[in-house]
């Protein structure tokens, strides 16, 4: 097998990843991108490791480490990006800027005065008194 043949063929789907992250506005396929880039760096591990016939086979290893942390990023980026529909109804990654849906929103529950007796905001005013028990006569 020549070195070649699989190194272009990964390098071609990285590039790919790289025009899908860079020029998709829809979450959901920039994640698909990650994927082909992660699937080409997969590609060139197997490829070098068969190449080098490596006794311990240490990038089969290291391709398996990969699909595992490729698993856990598509559960967590689709739990954000479900997130996000959910508070937005949208997905498109260049109107998603801000964290917060709205600045003037955020400056008016800054300056909207809080009920005394309430911790809101780690430990600003007073905290509640606990409610004292009766006891019951016997």
């Amino acid at each position: 097998m020549h070195l070649a043949y699989p190194t272009v063929v990964a390098a071609l789907l990285f590039s790919v990843g790289v025009y899908g992250v860079l020029a998709r506005r829809n979450a959901i396929l920039v994640l698909m991108s990650v994927e082909l880039m992660l699937n080409a760096v997969n590609l060139n591990l197997v490829t070098f490791d068969v190449w080098y016939r490596d006794r311990l086979h240490g990038g089969q290893v290291l391709t398996l480490f990969t699909i595992v942390i490729a698993a856990a990023e598509v559960g967590l980026g689709l739990a954000v990006v479900l997130l996000v529909f959910r508070n937005r109804q949208m997905i498109d990654v260049d109107r998603l800027r801000a964290l917060s849906e709205d600045a003037e929103a955020v400056e008016d529950a800054e300056a909207a005065p809080r009920p005394a007796g309430r911790v809101s905001d780690g430990g600003e005013g007073t905290p509640e008194p606990a409610p004292e028990r009766e006891e019951a006569a016997p």
